[in-house]
């Protein structure tokens, strides 16, 4: 059994059989989702897909991209979307210097809400950071300053130094589908490093499908493929890496039921 922490299956990539995607995950053995809200203003969508599906849940966030975009949301807004039963996590909000799609004085602001929202509600802040390890390890070691609140570092692709303060302040490490690339050995090297009781997995689908379908439309039945990368990178078997990711998923995602 493994749970795929982080997919995006509102995207229009899963329109026309999302029905299908969610049935293959679970013949692949993934037996809970978590689908991850991008924008709060396209909340109820991706709240209507929770709902069709008993073993799909959601957050409830604005991505680091679109930060400028709503900064109208406030972290009392998300408190109370965060109420449905359906809603597990905060985000995914953060940093993205890669693109820079939004000031980042934007992205900062923003980031702080979903904390405040996150500490408020004891839900999880799902954090996008890229380029960023510098001030996103500032800003988590301030804010957890003023109070700790649940977090992961997703799509984990940054320095140890980043991975460690995560750790440190309490936060966990997800890994996605960039750790099984051949060029990944530094990001395998770090996972070496993550106490077992602090990593997860993911897809982060559509997007960075593992091997071997990279270069492919990534989807949640792929998150095996990802698990057993990390359970050889760390001297476990498939069956451990399961047990462990899986039981990590409901202490973080502590909202969401067993199925």
């Amino acid at each position: 059994m493994l749970i795929d922490t982080h997919c995006h299956l509102d995207f229009p990539d899963f329109e026309a059989e999302r029905d299908a995607v969610v049935e293959r995950a679970r013949e692949a053995g993934v037996a809970q989702m978590v689908t991850i809200s991008t924008r709060v203003k396209r909340f109820d969508t991706i709240l209507a897909i929770a709902e069709k599906y008993p073993n799909v849940f959601c957050s409830v966030g604005t991505h680091p991209h679109n930060a400028d975009e709503e900064l109208d949301v406030t972290a009392d807004d998300l408190v109370r979307l965060s109420a449905h039963s359906k809603v597990v996590a905060i985000g995914e909000a953060g940093l993205d210097y890669f693109y820079d799609n939004a000031p980042r004085d934007a992205q900062a602001e923003g980031l702080r809400r979903h904390i405040a929202a996150a500490r408020t509600t004891g839900l999880p802040l799902v954090i996008h950071s890229r380029s960023a390890d510098d001030d996103m390890a500032a800003i988590l070691t301030e804010e957890s300053g003023k109070g700790a609140f649940p977090f992961l570092l997703h799509c984990f692709s940054a320095g140890p130094d980043l991975a460690r303060i995560g750790v440190e302040l309490g936060g966990y490490v997800s890994f996605s589908g960039i750790l099984t690339f051949p060029k990944s050995e530094e990001l395998r090297d770090i996972a070496r490093t993550v106490p077992r009781d602090r990593m997860i997995v993911e897809t982060d689908a559509p997007y960075l499908a593992p091997k071997p379908f990279r270069g492919k439309r990534n989807e949640p039945a792929y998150v095996a493929h990802t698990a057993e990368v990390l359970a050889q990178a760390i001297g476990v078997s498939s069956e451990e890496i399961a047990e462990i990711t899986t039981e990590n998923a409901f202490r973080i995602f502590s909202k969401m039921p067993r199925l």
